[in-house]
């Protein structure tokens, strides 16, 4: 491929989600997408049993997306091709009783990949600062606050704080993160959410709540470009792709992952001399077998 998305859609320095486009404006036609696609599955397959062989670090890919704007099927077709032993999808939904009764972080630490895994979060702990800082009376089921206006400016500072920290600590401690948000238009998403109602086999995909949360799509922005602005770092670098195209997200997506995986110095097991010697015993007797 000649496009590098990674430095494409990289987020360095202040981030606008207006001037963020939604549209992929490129040369490339969905057919030539979709056949690059499939040559780069495999390649991620091949990056994939590397960093299950080297057994010394993770990759953690968080997925943030309003609805409707393809997260379960980018999933699908990225990771399709992996060995499931070696990656793990989790969804974050409304918390449960248990997890309101813990920290906001504590069922996202229960979820990351061990060492050699790919761990895809499929929502995460950004909700805690998108979904609930547009419906800040949600914190309080976590019982720790009295009423929503405790969730002044300095509580939302604390939240990206801890968020920071957090996605520090991983990094140092060998989980390579890849933050990705799918960018999609709010036109883009009535089409999707029309065609949940109009195709019969999508009907299970509509639900009531989507339509209130839609209204609401111009301060969920807000909230992205604030949380994007407050932890997008080096070490956990957030990418902003364009999803009103859902083959382009997918490439861009697989291209991204694809990069961290190269930049990540992952190495087969080197045989010790006794190891190699056992293995060639084991050849031997092998081909002496009649």
């Amino acid at each position: 491929m000649n496009n590098n998305f990674s430095d494409d859609f990289q987020v360095k320095g202040k981030f606008s989600i207006k001037k963020s486009s939604t549209e992929y404006k490129g040369k490339l036609t969905k057919e030539e997408g979709v056949q690059i696609l499939i040559s780069e599955k495999e390649k991620l397959r091949e990056l994939q049993e590397k960093l299950y062989a080297d057994g010394s670090k993770s990759l953690l890919v968080v997925l943030q997306a309003m609805d409707a704007a393809g997260k379960d099927s980018l999933i699908e077709h990225v990771f399709g091709g992996v060995n499931p032993q070696g990656c793990n999808v989790t969804s974050f939904k409304t918390p449960s009783s248990r997890e309101y009764s813990h920290d906001f972080l504590w069922r996202h630490y229960l979820a990351l990949p061990q060492k050699g895994m790919i761990g895809i979060f499929n929502r995460s702990h950004y909700e805690s600062v998108l979904v609930c800082k547009v419906h800040p009376e949600y914190n309080l089921s976590e019982k720790t606050w009295d009423s929503v206006k405790d969730f002044d400016d300095k509580f939302w500072e604390n939240r990206y704080e801890s968020i920071r920290n957090f996605e520090k600590h991983l990094a140092q401690n060998g989980t390579t993160i890849v933050k990705i948000f799918l960018h999609v238009s709010k036109d883009e998403q009535k089409k999707r959410l029309l065609d949940r109602i109009n195709e019969q086999e999508k009907n299970w995909k509509f639900s009531a709540s989507d339509l209130p949360e839609r209204a609401l799509f111009p301060k969920y922005m807000e909230c992205y470009e604030t949380a994007i602005n407050e932890t997008s770092k080096d070490h956990a670098p957030w990418y902003v792709i364009p999803a009103d195209n859902k083959w382009f997200a997918r490439l861009s997506a697989i291209q991204i992952i694809i990069d961290t995986l190269e930049k990540m110095d992952l190495k087969f097991p080197e045989l010790s001399d006794e190891d190699r010697k056992d293995l060639d015993d084991a050849k031997k007797q092998l081909e002496s077998e009649k």
